[in-house]
């Protein structure tokens, strides 16, 4: 590359050396998340993976994407990137988890105005964390410098990631039954939902970010900016152990879109709301925007990240499992026969 130089390009807002020196950057981060199964490393026109398909009958690839959405302006306003990519790895891999996949690989994508070398090897900091966390590799991306079109201080975050699991063992909803638990994993917050609400509640542009709060136990910012929790190799440990009928991952659209995803017709989510963790986030929330309580869980996670929907037989095998991996598991209710997909009570 030491060949590679546009000044033409550079005048018109561009610096592809800026580029080159992020990628150097990166690659130590990169290095973190490399599994069995890696077969190249980032640079190339694409990532390559060897999926081991060993004692798999019929391999299903599994596949999710998302970003992070304006959660990025909180980042943006408190200078600090290095957690937004767990979030927009979390949002991926934990969508792919409710079909019973386990994550291979991952691939980012970064627009940015201004390329910053240190700024954009920090946003991938937190990708690769995620990445570790979840038990994939990294194995390319891209990075847009965007002059022109984004201010220079902006940027957007967005990935995907593929998993696989063996067709017999996948999580479909038609195996939900009457009498089956749901199990609740607490969350870390508001992970990346709600936030063009969380910054009209809070006038974030002129909020006090960095001001500790007695009701939240931090600061408002740090609070916000939390990353979201990801369950994937938790909830791998279970589906070895338990009889898991249904996975949902509590994002946008909040407990009334989600919990019905993993439900066949005629049946319904009956969840206690007392049995319920709401983080004080939401609490404050709630009251600074007199926002309804159905709209809140129409919106916002409110403390559950994730429910697994569980044999009741097998209910005490997967909290057990759950409370070792660190993710406070709680019964919150059980499947009844129903068309409403889920009552709130």
């Amino acid at each position: 590359m030491e060949n590679s130089h546009s000044a033409s390009y550079a005048a018109a807002g561009v610096d592809i050396e800026a580029g080159y020196k992020g990628v150097q950057l990166m690659k130590e981060h990169v290095a973190r998340t490399m599994i069995p199964g890696v077969v190249s490393g980032i640079g190339g026109f694409g990532g390559l993976f060897a999926p081991n398909l060993s004692g798999m009958k019929e391999p299903v690839l599994v596949s999710g994407t998302d970003g992070v959405g304006t959660k990025i302006r909180l980042a943006q306003l408190l200078d600090k990137h290095d957690t937004i990519g767990i979030d927009c790895v979390a949002m991926c891999v934990n969508d792919i988890i409710c079909c019973g996949a386990r994550p291979l690989f991952f691939l980012d994508y970064i627009a940015i105005g201004k390329n910053k070398p240190e700024k954009v090897a920090s946003i991938v900091s937190g990708v690769a964390e995620g990445c570790v966390q979840s038990g994939c590799a990294l194995i390319g991306g891209e990075t847009a410098e965007h002059p022109g079109l984004m201010a220079p201080e902006d940027y957007d975050l967005a990935g995907f990631a593929v998993g696989i699991v063996d067709k017999e063992k996948m999580i479909r909803p038609e195996q939900v039954k009457a009498g089956d638990v749901v199990i609740s994993l607490q969350s870390n917050g508001l992970h990346s939902n709600g936030f063009s609400l969380v910054r009209k509640v809070f006038n974030i542009e002129h909020a006090k970010l960095d001001e500790w709060s007695e009701e939240l136990g931090g600061e408002l910012g740090n609070v916000l900016l939390a990353p979201t929790a990801i369950y994937v190799k938790a909830v791998l440990e279970v589906l070895q152990v338990a009889d898991v009928h249904g996975i949902s991952h509590i994002t946008g659209g909040g407990f009334y879109e989600n919990i019905p995803r993993c439900l066949p017709k005629g049946m319904t989510a009956k969840i206690d709301k007392s049995a319920l963790w709401i983080d004080p986030i939401f609490r404050m929330i709630q009251r600074l925007g007199n926002i309804p309580e159905h709209d809140m869980f129409n919106t916002f996670n409110m403390g559950t990240g994730m429910v697994l929907v569980v044999d009741k037989n097998d209910a005490g095998k997967a909290r057990d499992i759950l409370l070792k991996a660190g993710h406070a598991p709680r019964v919150i209710g059980e499947i009844v026969t129903g068309d409403a997909g889920v009552e709130l009570l």
